[in-house]
C-alpha cells in the first residue's frame, strides 16, 4: 500500500540569485512512500505513518534548510521520511520568466 501527499505548500527560502536569499518562496511538494503496517486491518494511527506529524516535519526541515536548488531541497525532504521506499516531487513556481515551473523527483 502506498501513501500519497500531495501539494504540501512550504514557504522558504531557496533560489541562488542574492534576492532569493533573502526572502520566502514558495515551493510544492508532492511524496509518495510505502506504507508501513496494518493500518488497513487494524484501523490504528499507530500501525502506519502519521501524514499530518509528517506534513509538518517535511515542512520545518525545509524552513531550516535554507536551500539554493531543488534538487538539496528533495533531499532534505527525503532525509526526513521513516522509509526508504519513496519518491519526493520538489515544484518551484516563478522562478524564471516564461516558465511554469521547474520540478524535480528525488530519488
Amino acid at each position: 500500500m502506498k501513501l500519497k501527499l500531495n501539494r504540501i505548500e512550504v514557504d522558504c527560502v531557496i533560489g541562488e540569485r542574492p534576492d532569493e536569499r533573502e526572502r520566502l518562496q514558495r515551493i510544492i511538494v508532492d511524496v509518495e512512500l510505502e506504507l508501513p503496517g496494518r493500518a488497513a486491518e487494524t484501523d490504528d494511527i499507530s500501525d502506519t505513518i502519521d501524514y499530518a506529524e509528517l506534513s509538518c516535519r517535511i515542512r520545518e526541515s525545509l524552513v531550516a534548510a535554507k536551500c539554493r536548488m531543488i534538487e538539496r531541497a528533495a533531499k532534505v525532504v527525503y532525509d526526513v521520511l521513516p522509509v526508504r521506499e519513496a519518491h519526493v516531487a520538489v515544484t518551484k513556481t516563478g522562478a524564471v520568466p516564461g516558465l511554469g515551473s521547474a520540478t524535480v523527483v528525488y530519488p
